[in-house]
This record gives C-alpha cells, structure tokens and sequence, in this order.
C-alpha cells in the first residue's frame, strides 16, 4: 500500500528485505515524514525496530520558540515526535545541529531526562565538531547517559571528518550514521559534464538543491 507521499511502500519493501533501521526528523517535510512512518511501522513489533529522530529545526507555525536545543523546545518536540511515529519511545533522538545560543548543559540535561523518562534510550548529534562532540559526550557521562551517534556527511566527494571527527569518535565509542554517501547523486553518474541535469533530479530541486 501506497500513501500520497509514496512512501509507504518503500517502508513495507525496506522490511521485507531486513532493514529494520529508519532515521527521519520533525522537520522533514514540516513533520508530515514522521506522521508517513509512523503509519508506515503501524502493527510492527517495537522491539525488533529502531527509529531515530531529530530535534533542532522548527516545525508547524515555525513561530517563538520553536527553534534550537534549549528545554522547552526539546520537551515539546519529543512529545510531537512520539505522537506522529505512533510510539512510546525512540531509540536514538538526535541534535540536528550544534545551538550556540543554548548552554550545552541545559541540552545534555534535557536529553538526560528524556531517557530517565523513558522517551528516548539513546542520544545522539547531527555535523557537530570534533570538540563540541567531546564536550557532549563529557557531559552526558556525567549525567548518567550515553552520547552514542554522530550523524555527518561524508562521501568520496566529502570526507572534512577523517582529520578530527573520526579519531574523536573513535576514542569515545560513538558511532557514525552518515548522510549524504553518494554525494546528493553526483557519484551515480546521472550528471554529466556539460549536460543539463536530467529532468526530476535533486538539482533541478532549487530547496533541495540548498540542503
């Protein structure tokens, strides 16, 4: 069964081939991806999937608060998380970015309480820097939980991590959950040089085309 987003079948077909991993966010697609996966892993056995999300961007009105890792955004954006992906919990929910104007210790502890709650059993982060990781990963240690992810880009095209951020990781036991490994396209050899980029493809997608 297809949805009106034509995902839902690709969610039914990446189960029956054993993928039982899906990373989505709040902000995709002003929050209506989680709504389709939610529907997609309705009937699914919870504990033989793992979802994962993530928290920085704004969603819905994108008014007053709605942006960043401070507390209230945090808690307000796990509950809507849950309630689109139809679950209690999710097992790893992310920092999408790095938010300079939020003390790092009100984001570790707010993390911190959701997993005491129960809401998320592991944190994670989205292209944060070699020592903002350490800093995070210092400060979940103390708080009794576990910074477990990192999620950068990284491709043959776009390797910035292999200097710093991987050695980091590597000594801290976090793994990485890349985006972006076939470089938006460009190494499946669908753009050639000097042609127009075939018609549908993401760089023909202008908002595409930015992120």
């Amino acid at each position: 069964m297809e949805d009106r987003y034509g995902v839902r079948g690709q969610e039914d077909h990446g189960r029956d081939v054993g993928i039982t991993t899906f990373d989505t966010a709040d902000a995709y697609a002003n929050s209506q991806a989680e709504t389709v996966l939610g529907e997609a892993l309705k009937g699914e056995r919870r504990e033989s999937l793992e979802i994962l999300t993530k928290v920085y961007w704004p969603t819905g009105p994108k008014g007053h608060n709605d942006l960043g890792l401070y507390r209230k955004h945090i808690m307000e954006s796990i509950n809507g998380s849950l309630t689109r992906l139809q679950t209690d919990y999710v097992d790893v929910y992310q920092a999408r970015r790095f938010d300079y104007e939020t003390p790092l210790d009100e984001t570790m502890q707010a993390f911190a309480d959701l997993v005491r709650m129960g809401k998320a059993l592991y944190v994670g982060v989205r292209e944060w820097t070699a020592q903002q990781i350490q800093d995070g990963h210092d400060l979940a240690e103390d708080l009794g939980i576990h910074l477990i992810s990192n999620q950068p880009q990284y491709s043959m095209l776009w390797r910035v991590i292999d200097s710093d951020v991987i050695p980091v990781c590597v000594s801290l036991g976090i793994s990485q959950v890349v985006f972006s490994p076939i470089a938006q396209g460009l190494l499946t050899g669908k753009y050639r040089p000097g042609e127009q980029p075939p018609a549908g493809s993401r760089a023909t997608d202008e908002k595409a085309a930015r992120t």
